[in-house]
């Protein structure tokens, strides 16, 4: 009972307690709510986080051994395909070089004989000696020949200009160029002068311009050369190869008489249009003019000249031109005009 009346005693006190602890829990339940929100919010992304980067180290782990397993195998199959290729160029050195010893035994042996190969070399280099030593005869020869021709070139020459110079030949009154009083013997040049003729003059004949190029007409001297040649070979009348047609159908087909359509026949104009232009030109055809052509001028003495309709007006010719438009005044004039 004690109790009880102690504890009556405290309910008053204890409503007002629990009145001010709500209140005060009242006042600070947002900043508690908001505290427990970035707690949970900041747990919550350390977890999230620390996932993550085990995801990404597992992740990391996986990758690193698939891509250590696959560079082992490419690294297994290139060292195997080099070990291959290795092989190979050894195989085929080494087959080069058999070849090339049966091939040079089997040359050696059938093909080329040392022997007969150093006979044929020594016939080609005395077979040139013999070549070189007619060319070199063949070449002196001609040579030659040609100092000789060179010579009586200029011996014709050195003649034509002594005939073309006879005029510079001394007399006995005067002494010419080439025999001069001085030397002791004359120039050889007047020796020459002395052998040779003087030129002698031809006259040209004039070229009638009646001449004919093609032969001398009308002499008729030389009949006209025309160039003849050999007569061409029959053309050959077989059919030519290919999906060609007959050569009377195509005759034929080409000399047909034409078929004009209608509209081509017919005439642009009408008939009746037709009919009066040929009635127009048959009336200009044999229209007779009753006025004869007399050209002289005697007949036209008699007749009455006839007035234009321009000088055959009342009102007259127009004075412009004729008459001057100043004013005149006579009375006014010093002299009489």
């Amino acid at each position: 009972m004690a109790a009880l009346v102690r504890l009556e005693t405290r309910l008053s006190r204890l409503r007002e307690e629990y009145f001010l602890k709500n209140r005060s829990v009242d006042e600070d339940r947002k900043i508690v709510y908001k505290a427990a929100v970035k707690i949970q919010s900041w747990f919550r992304g350390c977890r999230v986080r620390a996932y993550l980067r085990y995801l990404n180290k597992m992740a990391i782990s996986i990758q690193k051994w698939w891509r250590g397993y696959q560079s082992r195998r490419y690294f297994r199959k290139m060292i195997k395909t080099a070990y291959f290729i290795m092989k190979m160029n050894f195989y085929n050195e080494m087959a080069v070089r058999i070849q090339k010893r049966w091939r040079g035994y089997y040359v050696r042996k059938y093909t080329h004989n040392y022997y007969a190969l150093k006979k044929y070399l020594e016939a080609i280099s005395l077979n040139n000696e013999i070549v070189r030593n007619e060319l070199q005869e063949y070449a002196e020869m001609n040579e030659k020949k040609k100092k000789k021709k060179d010579l009586e070139k200029k011996e014709k020459e050195k003649k034509y200009k002594a005939r073309k110079m006879h005029y510079l030949l001394s007399t006995e009154q005067i002494a010419g160029i080439y025999n001069s009083p001085f030397r002791k013997f004359p120039d050889p040049m007047e020796l020459l002068l002395r052998q040779s003729k003087p030129l002698s003059h031809r006259q040209q004949q004039p070229k009638s311009p009646f001449t004919y190029d093609l032969y001398d007409w009308p002499t008729c001297k030389r009949p006209p050369a025309f160039p003849t040649g050999e007569p061409l070979p029959p053309i050959g009348r077989q059919k030519p190869q290919g999906p060609f047609r007959d050569a009377a159908e195509v005759l034929r087909q080409r000399y047909k008489p034409l078929e004009p359509t209608l509209r081509v026949a017919a005439s642009i104009s009408s008939p009746l249009e037709k009919a009066r232009e040929e009635m127009k030109r048959e009336e200009w055809r044999k229209c007779i003019h009753d006025n004869e052509f007399l050209p002289f001028s005697s007949y036209h003495k008699n007749e009455k000249y006839e007035l234009s309709i321009h000088a055959s007006e009342k009102i007259g010719k127009e004075t412009y031109g004729i008459k001057h438009f100043r004013e005149v005044q006579p009375n006014k004039w010093i002299a009489g005009k």
